[in-house]
């Protein structure tokens, strides 16, 4: 894992690149909810054609699933952004999470079986940005502060590798990217879940 990479320039130094030659390339941007992707479409729809996925078969219940995507495409609905966002509905199939962290079931949070559900969701993403013609894919996960960007990016770099796909590396939640969000939450009056999303979160 590279700790002490600066995510943040590394990203700034991207934008930079893109606004020098004149460039607004798309964008597949995996969200996990609506709050975590204000501040990250608020940011990034300046410099990109955003098409937001909503990819998250961990979710449970399927209750808070529905819920979380209405959420997610109200938000969509109602912001204002440079250049257009659109919503791609993932597919909702629980028995890939499950398969996916099978035997990881009991590990804390935040460890082993985080790991897997993120390559799983990432992996997703990639397959769908190669499949769409966006030239850069990314997540929102890193805006949060119990996530470790760096374990995110390393993992994004070596599935972007591997399918073929530009990974945009990020630490969303600097800048005050997390407050941002918590304020455009407000402003938006978006549901704020207070776990994950997976049953085990639900749980600890």
């Amino acid at each position: 894992m590279m700790e002490n990479r600066n995510y943040q320039k590394i990203l700034d130094n991207k934008i930079k690149e893109l606004n020098r030659d004149g460039e607004v390339p798309s964008l597949l941007l995996h969200s996990c909810c609506a709050p975590c992707s204000s501040y990250v479409l608020e940011y990034l729809s300046d410099y990109f054609e955003i098409h937001l996925f909503y990819y998250n078969p961990n979710i449970y219940p399927p209750e808070e699933y529905a819920y979380r995507e209405a959420e997610q495409q109200r938000l969509i609905d109602s912001m204002s952004n440079k250049h257009p966002v659109t919503f791609i509905q993932g597919e909702f199939n629980t028995s890939e999470f499950y398969g996916a962290i099978k035997g990881l079931e009991n590990e804390p949070e935040g460890g082993a079986r985080c790991l897997k559900c993120y390559e799983l969701r990432l992996r997703e993403t990639a397959k769908m940005a190669k499949k769409i013609g966006a030239e850069y894919f990314t997540t929102t996960l890193t805006i949060s502060p119990l996530k470790k960007a760096a374990m995110i990016n390393d993992l994004g770099l070596k599935i972007g590798a591997e399918e073929g796909v530009s990974y945009l590396q990020s630490d969303f939640k600097k800048k005050n990217g997390y407050k941002r969000s918590v304020e455009l939450s407000e402003a938006y009056d978006l549901y704020r879940q207070d776990y994950c999303g997976c049953v085990y979160s639900k749980m600890k």
